[in-house]
């Protein structure tokens, strides 16, 4: 009989119960689906100091689930790392899959993921990532960084997915979910940098440590996932204080502090930091147009996702 080969499923989550409980039921119904899989499925859940009953719902509900616990300081990379640490030196896990309780994988996932790591043996590899709330439209199919220019975006970003992205794409990094790992990389280069980059920029970070370091990272298709962006990050929503929170805030993606220290780790001409200079210019920019509009009377549009 062949050995299954062990697969740890990392969700670091602080409260977001509803969110838990839709990931967690889809994750074991598709499990329980691909049963005969050479695939043995371990989820470790990291709750950090969750106080809306997450811990208990999931042993009550699948308390085959492996709950490590934090004290609300470990953030998206201290609880990813967390369980790293446990799945490879506890479970025994040979890979691990960065996972978020609010995506959702296509029925086919896991079936692919098998395939993918018996034919090619990947250390590194990326999933295709959709809107949740606009199924047809791509988030993801991984990153890019010009070290020299500093353009840092992702592959196939608000665009309907077409025949060039039902491709495999090669990525210079990959975002934190559906991101699959060798335990011979974490072997290699470490941990994730969580006291640099304990939220945003913790996954791009060590993805492209890890490019660095002479891993090649696919992206293959047919790993499907969908995002509901509505649990995640921080805007200025038309507000001041909000405008402010978000430029120094550890949950916010326009973090100014985080955006630099990457660049300054990585970027290798200083015309790469136009891309920053831009970047906060729109976005800065963007809120002193429509607060203006606003006093017109003129309303932005809100996105749905």
């Amino acid at each position: 009989m062949m050995n299954k080969i062990k697969l740890g499923v990392l969700i670091p989550v602080f409260n977001g119960l509803s969110f838990t409980q839709k990931s967690l039921s889809r994750l074991y119904k598709l499990i329980d689906e691909n049963s005969s899989t050479t695939l043995d499925i371990q989820i470790v859940v990291t709750d950090d100091g969750s106080t809306d009953g997450t811990a208990e719902w999931i042993h009550q509900n699948f308390p085959q689930t492996h709950v490590l616990t934090g004290d609300g300081s470990l953030w998206w990379s201290g609880g990813i790392n967390l369980g790293m640490k446990y799945a490879i030196d506890h479970l025994n896990c040979s890979y691990v899959l960065w996972w978020n309780n609010d995506i959702l994988p296509a029925e086919d996932y896991f079936h692919n993921l098998e395939q993918i790591i018996l034919s090619e043996k990947p250390e590194i590899a990326g999933s295709k990532i959709y809107y949740a709330h606009q199924p047809e439209l791509v988030w993801s199919m991984g990153g890019i960084f010009n070290t020299r220019n500093g353009r840092k975006h992702m592959t196939g970003m608000d665009e309907p997915d077409h025949d060039a992205l039902k491709k495999v794409h090669y990525a210079d990094w990959l975002p934190g979910m559906g991101t699959l790992l060798h335990k011979s990389v974490i072997g290699k280069i470490g941990l994730l940098d969580e006291k640099n980059f304990p939220q945003y920029h913790g996954d791009s970070d060590y993805t492209f440590r890890a490019k660095l370091a002479g891993y090649q990272i696919k992206v293959y298709p047919g790993l499907r996932i969908w995002n509901d962006k509505s649990n995640s990050g921080l805007l200025h929503r038309d507000s001041y204080k909000l405008l402010k929170k978000s430029l120094t805030d550890i949950k916010s993606n326009y973090h100014m502090g985080k955006d630099f220290l990457f660049y300054r780790k990585y970027a290798t001409s200083p015309m790469a930091y136009q891309t920053l200079v831009i970047k906060y210019c729109l976005y800065i920019g963007g809120f002193i147009k429509w607060r203006l509009l606003n006093l017109l009377g003129i309303r932005k549009k809100r996105r749905t996702f």
